[in-house]
Formats: structure tokens, sequence, C-alpha cells
């Protein structure tokens, strides 16, 4: 049996082989990406992708917690980290330990990621010097989505790149094993690349990137609530899902399903026991 990638592991392909990441929720949908991919991030995407929420602010410890378990169940290869969700870990370091050390012993995943910059610093190396590893998040972070005016494209004046830059050289000085740069013009993610001696994540940033992560629902045509720019789909699954859903329907209204081939026949005859003729006294 193969042994599962470490952060470690990841952090040494800086500058190496790119860096395979997609999102994955269920058991099933992990075990079909495992053998193909480095990291699989639970990320606090399913709140809008698998529970129908306009942003991932609902996502809960608990939903994060259950996810992670089970995409640790349906692989055995790929790296799993797991989001931590909005309010579980920036009211203080402390709190952000107590909720990464319940992520990791409860899922047994291999890191946790949080988003922020520069005001996160502290809490990533408090949570690194007690044995979390911790990817950080940094550029467009959807946590933080109603104080920069929604899902829009960071660093596109020059204050806001310099900014952004600095929070991930802020992070990387932190302990952070990993970035995930989103959202941002593509020269600053490849600056941010050069910059930092650890991995960088692209997800709508550039292709220097060390890495890439898309949500799965997204490349497999699953999710079309929207479709943002750097998103490439590679299948339409859920075209395919609603035909077969709708050849399912029409076999059940014409009473073509079941037919004979689905359903139990009756089991062989059991021998009735004859009656013993004991002699009479």
């Amino acid at each position: 049996m193969s042994q599962r990638l470490s952060s470690r592991d990841i952090a040494l392909r800086k500058g190496g082989s790119p860096i395979v990441c997609t999102t994955a929720y269920t058991a099933p949908m992990a075990g079909f990406m495992d053998p193909h991919v480095d990291l699989m991030l639970v990320g606090d995407s399913m709140g809008m992708v698998i529970y129908g929420m306009s942003t991932t602010l609902g996502v809960t410890l608990e939903m994060a917690i259950a996810h992670g378990q089970a995409v640790m169940r349906g692989s055995s290869k790929a790296c799993v980290v797991i989001d931590l969700p909005f309010g579980s870990y920036q009211a203080s370091k402390v709190d952000a330990f107590k909720a990464a050390a319940r992520v990791m012993s409860e899922v047994g995943c291999g890191a946790v990621k949080l988003e922020g910059g520069q005001e996160m610093a502290e809490t990533i190396e408090y949570l690194t010097q007690r044995g979390v590893p911790v990817m950080a998040h940094v550029g467009l972070k959807p946590q933080s989505v109603n104080t920069v005016g929604g899902f829009r494209v960071q660093g596109r004046t020059a204050d806001e790149a310099r900014a952004i830059l600095a929070d991930a050289k802020a992070v990387a000085s932190a302990g952070a094993f990993s970035i995930v740069v989103e959202g941002t013009v593509e020269s600053l993610a490849r600056d941010i690349t050069r910059a930092v001696p650890v991995p960088t994540i692209g997800i709508g940033a550039s292709s220097a990137c060390d890495g890439q992560v898309i949500v799965t629902e997204d490349i497999l045509g699953l999710y079309s609530a929207f479709t943002p720019k750097f998103v490439k789909r590679y299948a339409e699954l859920g075209l395919a899902v609603s035909d077969a859903v709708a050849a399912y329907a029409a076999d059940v209204r014409a009473r073509r399903f079941p037919g004979p081939e689905n359903v139990y026949g009756p089991g062989p005859k059991t021998p009735a026991k004859k009656k013993s003729r004991g002699k009479k006294r």
C-alpha cells in the first residue's frame, strides 16, 4: 500500500513538477480522483456546490469534519487538506488551534487551510509551532466576500497588488507550507510565486504557479449557478445525470421498469417434512 503524501512532500515540490489539486467532499468522488491528484481540498466551497448556499459562510466545523472523514475513507494517496470554516479561527489564535486540533484528530487529514494574510501570520505561526500544518490563502478570500464587494478580481491596482504580495510573504514566513492564490491578475500571481519559498496553488491566478486547484463540480459540469472565467469544463456530467433520470422516469411511468430481470421470483420449494410413524404402544 502506497504511503499518503504529506504536507512536507508538497512543500518540497516548489519549482518542480506542477502540483495537481482538486476539491473533494464525498468518499466515492475521492476514490475516483485519488490516483490522479497530489492534493485533495475539502473546501468550504461545499456550501455552494453541495448545499446550495449563496456563499461559503454557512459551512460549519461539523460539516467540514464529516466531509473530511468521508474523503479520507475514499482515498489513500493524496494529501487531504481541510478548510477551516468562517468563524472557527479568526477570533484568536487559541480558537484557531482548538478548531484545527479537532479537525486533525477527528479527520486524520494532512493539514488545514485558512484564509488571510498579514493579519493571520501570528495565528499560522502559532498553529505550525504546535504541530498543525497550514495551507494559507491570499488574494480573493471567499470568506471575506462581504467586505471586499463580492467575488471580484484582486490586485488590479498597485496598492492592492503590493498588499497581496506582502500577505503572501507574511504567511510564508509564518510557516505555511503552501499558499492558495485566488482570483488575482496573472502578473501578480507570477510575482508571488517568484517571491515566496513555498509552493503556490493557483485558482484564477497564473500558469506560473507551482500548482493548480479547481472546484471539481465546475470541471465536471455538475455546478451551473455561475461559471468563473478561470474554469475549464472537462465534462458535462450534469447533462448526463439529467438525461439518465429522465430516461428512468419515462420507464417508470410506462411500466417498463422494473422489468422481469429486475424483480425476484419465488425461491425453490422446500420439501415438506414427512411425519414419523412411531410404533403404537
